[in-house]
């Protein structure tokens, strides 16, 4: 009798375990594509400047490029 009792706050306990994983990996996920984002608008503006900097810079930091 004993048994029945535990295997059903088992099987409660397993489910809001499972349940608890799939939110936190859900917010994990977020919050790599934020970051993710974040990197590509930081790469987006940075190529920006560099393509503003080649064309008025008239070549004179060619070499720093490589």
């Amino acid at each position: 009798m004993g048994m029945g009792g535990r295997g059903v706050v088992g099987d409660r306990w397993s489910q809001r375990v499972l349940w608890i994983c799939a939110i936190g990996s859900a917010v994990s996920l977020y919050f790599v594509a934020v970051e993710r984002q974040a990197q590509n608008r930081a790469r987006a503006v940075s190529e920006g400047f560099k393509g503003l900097d080649g064309a008025g810079g008239g070549g004179s930091r060619g070499g720093e490029d490589v």
